[in-house]
């Protein structure tokens, strides 16, 4: 039989076949050309057949799944360029001192938890990339770790040096660490809790797949604009097959191939399995996924079984293996992975004479060992040298691996595996057996960790390879240049002396973004981020002046060309117009904001959108950037629930900052006036650029104009501490008095009602409220000295306070209110709805009126 023979066999026609014999001349003549002519000429072949096959309306369009086999022949795969033997031991190590890790930590307290299932599907992944491919340094390459492999990760420290063997034993245990000398190793990789280990937090499902993919291209901005040359260094993700069920895994796939982010490699770990069972027991998730990142515009590349596979596909003349395989679901191949070679043999193997005949000649721990792709440092490599080398798009490898490989009847393949922490001795000692660990028996049931003598073979090859990568990574760094920041009134005098012009606070931030992108030192670092509301924002301006960032520049010319504001991309433009996606402008955002860190290069990001779509729609990416240690400004526009008048309820934000109050690095602020805003955006700058504090702001905006004052001499250093007195009204003896505290939009309903009762001959003293939740730290660290209560102690009666949010928000000062005097709260408590301004603060009683009548009823109380 020839060779073009040979390959017929191994495909499996579609449907019942009318006329057998010329099909199979058609596809003799396919193989034919492509082995005469090469690959190259027979797609070209096909694509003219495709397109005739348009042409004529045939409705066809080719499969995008390929046969369940290695996307890169046994013939392409490059010579292995490492050590096999001495890899294959050190992963074993790995695999052993995360598995003690786990466990010891699960004996002592068995309250901690611990992944160790996820890690010995993916440790052989992550050594490839250790050993061969992943560059440390500001220079090298970004890595997102699969969150549950924490533990191989700290393992791999462990070995290299960069953690004790007291750390290891204090694995998540961070608050009792110290006291035993050791620091504590979090559950996840959590920048936060370990500033100078991990980099990424990829601990909620979801956000490092997004999160890599913008950071990629976050590097080719950087590029593009000459503030950085990130040309040469690559993105990894190694990421588990449920976790692509996430949203946040698959909205930027497409933006991926688009931008054709070929610095972008993802590594799917397909260990078939999510927490609780098959990812998709009844079908095939490699399937799956290959035609969702191949439809998406992605190279993908499957990396289904090892080398000891390759003697059986020679051998199989007629296509059994793979016929097998595509009549295999993963429910059914978990059942394998967890099952020994004996019934492997009987239950896959004895499917027919074919395959049986396959199998003679091996025994059953022959079988039984048969690797699959993801397990296999051979296949591994070439698959990764493969997705490096590639051109023009992202890479996906879908790397086929076991859940809990190597842990035998203990966990390999169970259902259970994921929450599997607990040994028994015989587990242990057959897990020694398994992986040849030079362990006694004692070592091994005692839960020892092994590090080989520092001038072995196995620790000098780990050294000399990590140092020519780069050296330790994970590290994260922080040094890097202060960014110098202008003087405020170079570019807000216009709001901090507004003189009772009318604009709204909005306009206020964009003007004073316009002057700053002016500053020839500033001005480059800022980073002006939309989903796709910059005209809603009065930001059109902007578009001629620093351009909107396209990696392809503008192909066309725009219907506006002509106008003042009109519509421009470019290359080196600097505005980040992310499209209506606010899970892709936060982490874009993220991007920006860690570039201090990832870089060494500080930016600083602006992020402007609808309040309402940002801590209630994405809120778990902004926790993930503060994880991250994010610096940069995040500003909610059209905030609070009354100030977006038609818009009505999924539009109108009540709680934004309620939820910001929660993130211990995030202030936030309310401000009423542009002044206010101008004094928050010159510290904010100064404390992330000057400072280079881990902090980052969450300012609100509104939309509505009004008269803007002249801020009070004075009282800068109170509006960040979240308040100052704004003014007094009515009578200077009046016997009733009354102090009102407000903020953002509803501070003008304040002054109305302030107004209203000083002609009724109520005195009033008016406070103006920047920051609820700035008030609230500061009572909690200053107790009696709370800024809160000293601001009080300047007014007498009762206290009402009143916000355009729920009424949680100002009741988190409630404490810091000076005893004996009543607080009574007002906020917009409830779902939004459309109407006029005015008659939604009437509904919700937090207009002037309503002010009023509860300031009355406070001193009658009183």
């Amino acid at each position: 039989m020839n060779d073009v023979s040979k390959q017929l066999h191994f495909i499996e026609p579609a449907s019942v076949d009318p006329d057998p014999g010329e099909t199979a001349e058609w596809r003799e003549a396919l193989l034919s050309l492509a082995f005469s002519q090469g690959p190259a000429r027979a797609r070209q072949i096909l694509d003219e057949l495709a397109r005739l096959a348009r042409q004529q309306r045939i409705g066809w369009q080719p499969e995008l799944n390929t046969p369940y086999v290695n996307t890169i022949a046994v013939e392409d795969q490059p010579a292995f360029p490492g050590d096999l033997a001495v890899e294959e031991r050190l992963a074993s190590l790995m695999r052993w001192n995360a598995l003690a890790m786990v466990v010891r930590a699960n004996q002592a307290y068995g309250e901690l938890g611990g992944h160790i299932a996820s890690y010995a599907s993916a440790a052989d992944l992550f050594e490839t990339g250790f050993n061969h491919f992943f560059r440390a340094g500001r220079q090298g390459d970004l890595v997102f770790f699969q969150p549950h492999s924490a533990p191989g990760v700290y393992a791999r420290a462990f070995l290299e040096g960069h953690l004790s063997e007291a750390d290891l034993l204090h694995y998540r245990q961070e608050i009792t660490a110290p006291a035993g000398g050791a620091r504590g190793l979090s559950s996840y990789p959590h920048p936060w809790l370990m500033p100078d280990f991990w980099q990424f937090p990829t601990g909620s499902m979801g956000i490092g797949p997004i999160s890599s993919i913008y950071h990629a291209r976050f590097m080719r901005y950087l590029t593009h604009r000459n503030l950085q040359n990130c040309e040469g260094r690559k993105v990894w993700g190694v990421f588990g097959d449920g976790e692509m069920d996430e949203p946040e895994s698959m909205c930027a796939l497409t933006l991926a191939a688009r931008e054709k982010l070929d610095n972008l490699v993802w590594v799917v770990n397909c260990n078939l399995q999510r927490l609780d069972g098959p990812v998709r027991g009844n079908g095939r998730i490699i399937d799956e996924l290959e035609k969702l990142f191949a439809g998406a515009g992605w190279n993908v590349i499957k990396l289904v079984w090892g080398s000891d596979w390759d003697g059986l596909f020679a051998r199989d003349t007629t296509g059994a293996l793979v016929r097998a395989f595509a009549h295999t679901v993963d429910g059914q191949m978990q059942t394998f992975a967890a099952k020994d070679g004996r019934f492997n043999r009987d239950n896959f193997f004895g499917q027919n004479e074919e395959l049986a005949r396959l199998a003679q000649g091996m025994t059953d721990e022959q079988i039984d060992r048969l690797k699959r792709g993801g397990h296999d440092l051979v296949k591994i490599h070439a698959a990764y040298a493969a997705a490096a080398a590639h051109t023009g798009q992202p890479t996906v490898i879908l790397a086929h691996t076991k859940k809990g490989y190597g842990m035998g009847s203990a966990g390999q393949g169970r259902m259970t595996t994921h929450s599997q922490k607990k040994f028994e001795g015989a587990d242990l000692i057959e897990f020694r057996n398994r992986f040849s660990l030079p362990l006694t028996d004692e070592q091994a049931t005692g839960l020892e960790f092994f590090k080989p003598a520092d001038d072995s073979a196995e620790m000098r090859y780990l050294r000399e390879h990590r140092e020519r990568l780069g050296g330790a990574l994970p590290r994260r760094e922080t040094a890097c240049a202060v960014v110098p920041v202008p003087a405020i009134d170079t570019y807000a005098t216009f709001a901090l002396k507004a003189d009772g012009k009318e604009m709204s606070t909005t306009m206020a931030f964009v003007r004073m973004l316009g002057g700053l992108l002016k500053d020839a030192q500033l001005g480059p670092r800022i980073v002006p981020i939309v989903a796709d509301e910059a005209r809603t924002f009065g930001m059109a301006n902007l578009f001629k002046q620093v351009g909107i960032y396209s990696s392809v520049g503008q192909r066309y010319a725009p219907e506006d060309i002509g106008s003042v504001l009109s519509y421009r991309e470019a290359l080196d433009g600097q505005i980040l117009e992310e499209g209506i996606s606010e899970a892709g402008a936060i982490a874009s955002w993220t991007a920006a904001a860690t570039s201090y860190s990832v870089h060494g290069l500080a930016m600083l990001p602006f992020y402007i959108y609808y309040s309402m779509f940002g801590f209630q729609r994405v809120g778990d990416a902004i926790w993930a950037a503060a994880d991250q240690r994010a610096r940069g400004f995040l500003l909610g526009a059209t905030s609070g629930r009354t100030t977006l008048g038609g818009e009505g309820l999924q539009h109108q934000d009540g709680s934004s900052h309620l939820v910001a109050a929660t993130i211990p690095n995030c202030k936030a602020y309310d401000p009423a006036f542009a002044g206010e805003l101008a004094v928050i955006v010159d510290a904010g700058m100064r404390e992330m650029l000057v400072e280079q504090q881990d902090v980052f702001y969450y300012v609100t905006l509104m939309n509505e104009n009004y008269a803007q004052p002249d801020l009070p001499e004075g009282v800068a250093t109170d509006v960040l501490k979240g308040g100052y007195r704004f003014g007094q009204f009515g009578p200077e003896g009046a016997t009733e008095r009354v102090t009102l505290l407000g903020s953002g939009a509803i501070f003008t309903e304040v002054l109305k009602a302030a107004v209203q009762l000083a002609d009724d001959g109520v005195g009033v003293d008016v406070f103006s409220i920047t920051s609820w939740s700035e008030l609230a730290r500061d009572g909690v660290a200053h107790a009696a000295d709370a800024h809160l209560t000293r601001l009080l102690a300047q007014s007498t009666g009762p206290v009402v306070a009143a916000t355009d949010y729920v009424r949680g928000v100002p009741e988190s000062v409630r404490a810091f209110v000076p005893e004996g005097r009543a607080f009574h709260t007002l906020g917009t408590d409830g779902f939004g709805r459309s109407d006029t301004r005015a008659a939604l603060r009437a509904h919700f009683q937090v207009d002037a009126d309503s002010i009023v009548r509860q300031a009355k009823a406070a001193l009658a109380r009183a």
